[in-house]
């Protein structure tokens, strides 16, 4: 039998206040990019937590970077909290997840990519904002 094969894949995680402006999303985006040497062509879609299904922010941001927005249940994030850089008292009192965008971005990656994610970039945060960007495989920079 064939090893299991399975595509690089990295996807940028987003957790943001209500209200959050695209270009508040997007500036946090290229910032966390620009440290890791990737371009947006590398990403492959965008992820949160459900509560922020209809972020409109969020939404014009996907819309705008042409990226699948893709969410999750605290639930299904809650098994990614042993791998996440640091867990957010905040974050799970009003989310009930440990970490957002970390996680996000750690379910995603491994949904689309068929293999464990590692996060490339931990939690950044903006005022209004946190990015991570996790991967599966080789990210070709």
């Amino acid at each position: 039998m064939p090893p299991a094969t399975h595509t690089a894949c990295a996807i940028i995680g987003l957790g943001c206040r209500q209200g959050c402006t695209c270009e508040d999303l997007l500036a946090l985006v290229e910032q966390s990019l620009d440290k890791t040497g990737l371009t947006l062509s590398a990403v492959q879609g965008i992820a949160s937590i459900d509560l922020k299904r209809e972020e409109p922010g969020l939404i014009e941001l996907c819309r705008r970077l042409n990226l699948p927005f893709n969410v999750f249940s605290a639930d299904q994030l809650a098994p990614y909290a042993s791998q996440l850089s640091q867990r957010s008292k905040v974050a799970f009192e009003q989310t009930g997840c440990r970490g957002v965008a970390e996680s996000a971005a750690l379910a995603l990656a491994e949904q689309l990519g068929g293999a464990s994610a590692t996060l490339l970039v931990t939690r950044q945060a903006s005022s209004v904002a946190t990015f991570a960007l996790a991967c599966t495989g080789q990210i070709t920079r």
